[in-house]
């Protein structure tokens, strides 16, 4: 029998513990690249945070099972978790993160978030873009805001890692690009396996060059080195509606920066093993080697649907069933190790002054347990976590009513999330206003050191 949590519930109406549990794309890069780089910012704005690391929790995750418990509310509100102490006196976690509960003196926790839509696909178009409204041409996303001022290096400047684009059942988040600006500004993608392999869905486009096993680093070499040298040969059978851009776009892939960071292999097992060996840990640690290869702007994608419900398919944090159950004993601890392991890291490195990392999803759960023993989709109060450059750690902004339905608290909203990330990656506001995104948001001044 399953035992979930270890909270002291006792009984309440005759609903002990045990029965609560038994109850239940190449071508964006390309044209970016030929259109000769982007502008870079201008002299006086404050660039505080070299590069940002976004943590998407896709799906929602539960607040009151993370990071804002309710120990007092009735047990239909607070779940089986006990509270656990952190490193702050009086802030409580869920026993279900003991590794970032041991080092929140590092971060700040906001507990008053707020989206306006309750789907997946539009809360995450507007958690994700510079949108308060929901538009039929969207906005760009924040990575694309702060790649078109930082330009192009030796790598992407905005990269996204998971299993593609960010999509449920019945669509794609519009949200998580260029939006208005067009494809050119959308993310890089890259895939990393639950052991470290790096696959690169555009190279799927010429058979034959899909680098699988990156720990195999002559693998890795020679497939790149066919890349450059084939690109020609099949340029005019199977790509004649591509120019000089996809042979710029192919340079900077193959380029010695970043095989170097695309390499997980030259880890130790040590800090691999820190990470955890899923997908989730490997690709956090592949964030932390493109933000060291001065990539602008990354994002870590919890999950994404590969394919139509199965399963095998991975449903991230959208929790309707089997919510206290994943928690305990899969997204708890995955999460719980990969992210801890991912400050720890950055600090250890030197780099965590100069990276900013959020995160957060695109809602929370529902405060009331539903008739499957779990929790449904709730925008009106959620989670994010900030770490990094021009963030104060060791504090708590913001908070909810007692039963964690509502921010008791001047609310957060993912517009305003969106300007903090771009002020602290400094795009001033007059920068902003030029650029037309996020003009009438707030900053979260309380977060800023």
């Amino acid at each position: 029998m399953l035992q979930i949590g270890r909270h002291a519930t006792g009984s309440c109406g005759g609903l002990s513990r045990r029965a609560f549990v038994q109850a239940g794309a190449l071508a964006p890069l390309a044209m970016a690249a030929a259109a000769g780089g982007m502008p870079q910012a201008t002299a006086g704005e404050r660039a505080v945070a070299k590069s940002v690391i976004l943590v998407w929790l896709w799906g929602g995750p539960s607040h009151l099972d993370l990071f804002d418990p309710k120990p007092e509310a009735p047990l239909d509100v607070r779940g089986p978790f006990a509270p656990i102490a952190t490193r702050l006196p009086g802030v409580q976690f869920c026993e279900t993160l003991p590794r970032l509960a041991a080092r929140n003196d590092q971060f700040a926790l906001v507990r008053s978030n707020v989206n306006f839509q309750q789907g997946h696909l539009e809360a995450g178009t507007l958690g994700l873009s510079a949108a308060n409204l929901l538009t039929s041409i969207p906005e760009p996303h924040f990575g694309a805001v702060l790649a078109k001022t930082r330009g192009y290096g030796s790598l992407p400047p905005f990269v996204a890692l998971g299993n593609g684009p960010i999509r449920d059942v019945v669509g794609l988040v519009k949200g998580q690009g260029g939006g208005r600006w067009g494809q050119a500004h959308d993310p890089f993608r890259i895939r990393c396996g639950d052991l470290g392999d790096v696959e690169i869905p555009s190279l799927q486009l010429i058979e034959g060059q899909t680098p699988q096993a990156l720990a195999d680093r002559t693998r890795l070499r020679d497939s790149l080195d066919l890349l450059r040298s084939g690109i020609d040969q099949v340029r005019d059978e199977r790509l004649g509606v591509w120019d000089k851009s996809w042979q710029r776009a192919c340079d900077l892939l193959t380029a010695p920066a970043a095989r170097a960071a695309l390499d997980l292999g030259t880890e130790s097992d040590a800090v691999r093993q820190s990470y955890g060996y899923t997908t989730f840990g490997q690709s956090c640690l592949l964030a932390r080697r493109l933000v060291e290869a001065d990539v602008p702007f990354v994002q870590v994608n919890w999950s994404t649907y590969v394919e139509a419900i199965t399963p095998n398919c991975d449903f991230g944090w959208d929790t309707h069933i089997w919510n206290f159950e994943l928690l305990q004993d899969r997204h708890g601890p995955i999460f719980d190790r990969a992210a801890a392991a991912l400050l720890d890291d950055l600090r250890d490195r030197g780099l965590l002054d100069s990276t900013l990392v959020l995160m957060l999803g695109e809602f929370g759960r529902t405060p009331r347990i539903n008739g499957q023993m779990a929790r449904d989709h709730w925008p009106g109060c959620y989670f994010s976590i900030w770490a990094g450059a021009g963030v104060k750690p060791g504090i708590v902004v913001g908070r909810s009513d007692k039963t964690g339905s509502a921010p008791a608290t001047i609310p957060v909203t993912p517009l305003d999330v969106g300007a903090t990330v771009l002020e602290l990656a400094g795009l001033s506001l007059t920068r902003r206003i030029e650029m037309q995104v996020t003009p009438n948001a707030r900053v979260i001044e309380e977060l800023l050191a």
